[in-house]
């Protein structure tokens, strides 16, 4: 399978907190991230469908860190990747 990732990925390990009316409120920690998006550890933890749009938010900063939206684009047995939603894009 060939890779076709448009940014390079950075291993990163934060908690996450993701919201979305179907899931509630969960934080998982993260396990890498790009400029495109980030995975998230979610193990058997159920997720809504690919193309769902959550909320995200990274925990444990000195300020609030600012809410982001985040489509989901990938599900594995180990989480879920997520690509940044931009401007509604």
């Amino acid at each position: 399978m060939r890779d076709q990732r448009r940014f390079q990925r950075t291993r990163l390990m934060c908690r996450v907190k993701v919201t979305h009316k179907d899931l509630g409120e969960i934080e998982v920690d993260s396990r890498d991230i790009s400029d495109g998006g980030i995975f998230l550890i979610t193990n058997d933890m159920e997720m809504p469908p690919l193309g769902t749009i959550v909320e995200g938010q990274v925990q444990g900063l000195m300020e609030a860190a600012p809410l982001v939206e985040m489509e989901i684009v990938r599900v594995e047995t180990a989480g879920v990747g997520l690509r940044f939603v931009v401007d509604g894009k």
